[in-house]
């Protein structure tokens, strides 16, 4: 008699968006399974959310800008839960797809002086990005401009719809959605930051220990994922799945498939951590958080030993 070997359910908690279209694949098509593990998405609000929810163990893995780490790894996160030497990243999805989209008045980067923008959280995520754009061309924060809160992806959209805001950094597709309501996307911030890492999916060390089969079988099935994706003879059935799983016309869909999977700007091909872009969001974070405190060093955020043999076992 045989029996089937049991898989291990891991919760996965992300920001919702078309960016979790590894994940989505990786569960449609069996990748995760494949690899040991079943995956269930838990969606946040807000980094804080996200954060503190990681710190309490509620969840296991959170996909996640790697800046979100860094701030609390270094106690300079948004919630009060103190300095968590626990979090590390070990794999790598992407630059974060990040473009400053403004209201259909805005025209130029200039035109937002004495306007307010909205962030997610001021001390971490994204908004280190967005203050540098402006920085690079002639603005200061709190001098030539402001910043709200207003949570994740969604909500920021729905802030800058609604008119509470006049711009924000957006993802894709979110941005698309904006191009066709008539809103502008200013710049791409790769454009002008160069290497940067976005997301990126993280845990904590004690729990990685622990379960560092689980955690190689996570890297694997996304990386497969991300191959599946990148391959043209699966885009029609890609844009199915993105469509089942995030709202948006079929129109939209193709076109975010254009650049989420554009060959030098989409998914990282192989799902590793890009360590220069690691050095942007330090120097970033070095620069913007009130801390104060230089930040140079990758390895303290990132351990790359579950990639290197999630790697080896693919080959």
């Amino acid at each position: 008699m045989s029996f089937a070997l049991a898989l291990m359910l891991i919760t996965v908690n992300i920001f919702p968006g078309g960016f979790n279209w590894p994940s989505f694949v990786g569960i449609e098509k069996g990748f995760f399974e494949k690899n040991g593990i079943t995956i269930t998405l838990q969606p946040t609000p807000n980094s804080v959310a996200q954060m503190t929810g990681l710190s309490e163990g509620k969840f296991d893995i959170a996909m996640t800008a790697i800046d979100n780490i860094v701030a609390y790894v270094e106690g300079q996160g948004e919630a009060p839960i103190g300095p968590q030497p626990e979090f590390f990243a070990f794999m790598g999805s992407d630059s974060g797809f990040l473009s400053l989209v403004v209201a259909p008045q805005i025209k130029t980067i200039a035109g937002l002086k004495g306007k307010t923008l909205s962030v997610d959280a001021r001390t971490t995520g994204y908004a280190f990005v967005l203050f540098d754009i402006l920085r690079r061309n002639g603005l200061a924060l709190d001098k030539d401009y402001m910043v709200e809160r207003a949570g994740g992806m969604i909500q920021r959209w729905d802030a800058l719809r609604e008119g509470k805001q006049v711009g924000t950094l957006l993802s894709t597709p979110f941005n698309i959605l904006a191009r066709d309501q008539h809103f502008n996307q200013l710049v791409q911030a790769t454009k002008v930051l160069g290497a940067y890492q976005g997301n990126v999916a993280a845990t904590r060390r004690s729990w990685a220990k622990e379960h560092r089969t689980e955690v190689i079988g996570f890297i694997r099935g996304y990386s497969q994922s991300i191959d599946w994706l990148y391959d043209k003879k699966n885009k029609d059935e890609a844009i199915k799945i993105l469509l089942k799983n995030v709202q948006m016309s079929p129109k939209i869909a193709a076109r975010t498939y254009d650049e989420l999977l554009d060959p030098k700007d989409g998914f990282f091909r192989t799902a590793q951590v890009n360590t220069e872009g690691i050095r942007t969001v330090l120097a970033l974070r070095s620069r913007y958080s009130e801390a104060q405190k230089q930040l140079t060093d990758p390895a303290k955020y990132y351990n790359p030993s579950y990639y290197d043999a999630a790697m080896r076992q693919i080959k």
